[in-house]
């Protein structure tokens, strides 16, 4: 699964019989019928103290949920390019405050909504340019439409913007182009708001390095840390590894996208989404977790360095707000109180604040389909939660893990 090795939890100061709580947790989950399936990897000291899973990856054919599962990993595409995107911040291609429209022109005239919709849309000037710092942080005053009310929400579903579902179909720049038509919803840096900013920058990372994302995410992140099993659309040999999709209902779990060949990810994808188009394994992304955790290197192949990651993973808000003070209650994949923002990244400010078990400058993400995974520098520890089961709200499943993870510690 992967070359990161397993040890006794003992001897990463981890107790074995505490971590085994984890898989009565997972399995009362699938015997509620609230999950399918899902797989748990704990790494602490660089290696793997904890892996199991429970249930099926498709309860139909009552294929069982295994190490080598594939998943659609949805928003946890977002750290993986804005690592992709700093590769080339590292090389001088750009500055973060670079105005985007220096590599993307559409970008150059953007208006800012004020009121009305329609036809009586009232918008202004923005009072700064759109930069590239804006879209890391999510602070560009862009929106995901299909969860957003407000009348630019409503454009962008009247334009059909909207990158995962229409991953078939198009390119990503054609995408961008029609985005950058729309008004922003807030100006430039007064707000953080969780949005299609990354597949933006994911279009950035194109112009700059002169090819598609997907090989661009390949060369600077994927092949140097053996990331074989990740990639926007499945690769010879892993459609009978895909997990079936599932939205959790009233009556429990209602099929959204089987694990066939009619699955969006096991036909060819044309719109690569920075934003949350990869799919992935758990070995794999346990591999970018620790090399994240080794401030940019694993199995001496180095992706970043030790100083651009210390930056990416650093709360960016102004003032050192949380997102409680700077963000829009609209649905993320983080909670907002105690917790910052960094350059793809939630970021624990205050452990206190959040109500959870966690350390300050825990960084983190999550998927849309309930995947997570969070990397602990103090602990020098990770872990990667994966399952299919949407929207990622429906069950505290992210909060109850980390108690599990952390009441194992013992050293």
């Amino acid at each position: 699964m992967t070359s990161l090795d397993r040890i006794d939890p003992d001897a990463a100061g981890m107790c074995a019989t505490r971590l085994a709580r984890i898989t009565p947790w997972m399995q009362a989950y699938v015997e509620r019928g609230q999950l399918p399936g899902c797989l748990t990897a704990v790494m602490r000291k660089g290696a793997i103290v904890y892996l199991d899973s429970a249930g099926f990856a498709d309860p139909q054919s009552e294929r069982p949920m295994r190490e080598d599962t594939v998943f659609r990993i949805f928003s946890m595409t977002k750290p993986l390019v804005t690592a992709a995107a700093m590769t080339l911040f590292e090389q001088g291609r750009f500055q973060l405050d670079d105005p985007v429209a220096r590599f993307l022109p559409e970008f150059a005239d953007m208006r800012v909504w004020v009121s009305g919709e329609g036809n009586a849309m009232r918008t202004e000037a923005c009072t700064q340019p759109l930069k590239i710092w804006h879209l890391m942080t999510h602070t560009a005053g862009l929106v995901y439409g299909a969860r957003n009310n407000t009348p630019v929400g409503a454009l962008y579903r009247a334009h059909n913007i909207d990158f995962s579902s229409r991953r078939n179909e198009g390119v990503l720049a054609e995408q961008v182009r029609a985005l950058a038509a729309m008004p922003l919803r807030w100006q430039p840096g007064s707000r953080w708001e969780y949005s299609v900013a990354t597949d933006v920058l994911g279009r950035l990372v194109e112009v700059v390095a002169g090819e598609s994302l997907d090989f661009a995410l390949k060369h600077t992140i994927l092949e140097p840390l053996a990331m074989h099993e990740t990639g926007f659309e499945l690769q010879a040999g892993q459609l009978p590894r895909l997990a079936a999709l599932y939205n959790a209902v009233d009556s429990g779990l209602e099929l959204h996208e089987a694990a066939d060949t009619f699955a969006s990810c096991a036909r060819p994808v044309t719109l690569f989404s920075g934003g949350g188009g990869l799919v992935s394994t758990v070995g794999d992304y346990l591999r970018f977790s620790q090399a994240m955790l080794n401030k940019g290197v694993l199995d001496g192949q180095r992706i970043l360095g030790r100083r651009t990651v210390e930056l990416m993973t650093m709360n960016q808000l102004p003032n050192n707000s949380d997102l409680a003070a700077m963000g829009t209650p609209v649905h993320s994949e983080t909670s907002y109180e105690g917790i910052g923002f960094g350059l793809g990244f939630s970021i624990v400010l205050d452990p206190a604040t959040t109500k959870a078990a966690c350390s300050t400058g825990e960084f983190a993400w999550g998927g849309a389909a309930s995947t997570a995974f969070w990397v602990d520098p103090v602990e020098q520890l990770a872990a990667v939660f994966m399952t299919q089961v949407m929207p990622s709200s429906s069950y505290p499943i992210r909060r109850e893990l980390r108690s599990l993870v952390y009441q194992a510690l013992v050293d």
